[in-house]
């Protein structure tokens, strides 16, 4: 296994270490998924997310290559912009969904860790029709999201870069703790919060680990894992990829319909997505609340309307915010509709359940 230059913190704070995306990761800490996940709600949380990749893309065709790679219209960013987007295959089935950021003279495209050799491969092939030079930079990153609402004041800190004019899905190149730092606002928890790339050795990093938290002390700033980042972004629908997207999702089923600009032009895959939507889609992904307490759906379980199976859960957890267990699936369309009543298979017995709209926290 891979490890980021933050291990040994991990280590030294009795993280709870696991496989995920090649690297050994803190999946909880010593207070647990559900105290990490409130501290992150109430007052900040830091996650070490340098398992993320990170590619440069440059040269003549940099914009053109991005947009027939990509589904967003890329031409709307300019230089300090963030853009959500995603990649297909040409069937349609979805390489990644990842970040978009406007450099100024190159772009940036962070993608999701698990994915980061699969990612490669498939710019490189779709990047030799165009001019342009691509450069993986996963390995030279350390990256860090400060999420919750004392996020702001706790940077501010450390940097001399005004953070309240950092817009979302904006960011700045500024100081953090005397390091370079790219310090964007865009989140997979729905709180305010920032992350921080920064180049450098593990002194480097450890340095501003421990300065972040020396300056979020009066905050009641933690460290927070894996777990508790799964059920922050279940509780505002965002999607996981490998669980509610993959290769055998498409994004106008999966939701992602509003990221896949069709008016700018031809991209891969896009007569196979426009069909798709024109045709609608014959299953959608929803949100699930269950109506029995002490049932958690799980990735993989069956959904049924009576005696018909109708989909499958991705993703599912108890909610610590609402105390109640919530699942995000795929239903046969006929099903989508919010307040729709459906069954959940699990261990021979089907538990109540129903259809709803996403995010489940506002």
């Amino acid at each position: 296994m891979k490890i980021t230059r933050f291990n040994s913190i991990h280590k030294k704070l009795n993280a709870k270490l696991v496989e995920f995306a090649g690297f050994e990761m803190p999946i909880q800490y010593k207070g647990g998924i559900i105290h990490e996940h409130n501290v992150v709600r109430e007052k900040v949380g830091v996650f070490d997310v340098s398992h993320m990749g990170e590619f440069e893309v440059r040269g003549a065709d940099a914009l053109p290559f991005l947009q027939y790679l990509t589904l967003n219209d890329v031409s709307k960013l300019s230089e300090g912009h963030i853009q959500y987007s995603a990649m297909c295959f040409e069937d349609g089935g979805i390489v990644d969904d990842f970040l978009v950021y406007h450099m100024g003279d190159y772009y940036m495209l962070v993608v999701n860790g698990a994915n980061i050799d699969k990612d490669w491969e498939w710019v490189n092939k779709i990047a030799k029709k165009f001019d342009v030079q691509l450069k993986d930079t996963s390995d030279e990153y350390n990256l860090l999201a400060v999420q919750g609402p004392e996020s702001l004041k706790t940077i501010q800190k450390l940097t001399d870069t005004n953070l309240s004019e950092i817009e979302s899905y904006h960011f700045k190149i500024g100081k953090v703790a005397g390091i370079e730092t790219i310090i964007s606002r865009t989140g997979y928890t729905g709180e305010l919060g920032f992350e921080l790339y920064f180049k450098g050795n593990e002194a480097d990093a450890e340095k501003v680990w421990n300065e972040l938290f020396k300056a979020g002390e009066e905050f009641g700033i933690e460290p927070a894992g894996l777990g508790a980042r799964d059920t922050l972004r279940m509780e505002k629908g965002y999607c996981l990829y490998g669980n509610d997207i993959d290769e055998t999702t498409n994004p106008i089923e999966a939701g992602l319909g509003w990221i896949t600009k069709f008016n700018k032009g031809e991209f891969v895959a896009s007569e196979v997505l426009a069909k798709i939507k024109a045709d609608k889609p014959s299953r959608n992904l929803v949100g699930i609340l269950t109506n029995v307490e002490r049932f958690i759906p799980r990735h993989g379980y069956k959904i049924f309307s009576g005696e018909k199976e109708i989909g499958v859960v991705t993703s599912g957890n108890i909610s610590p915010s609402l105390n109640k267990p919530i699942a995000i699936g795929y239903v046969a369309a006929e099903f989508k509709a919010p307040g729709t009543d459906i069954e959940i298979e699990a261990r021979g017995k089907k538990f109540p359940a129903t259809v709803t709209k996403m995010p489940f926290l506002a």
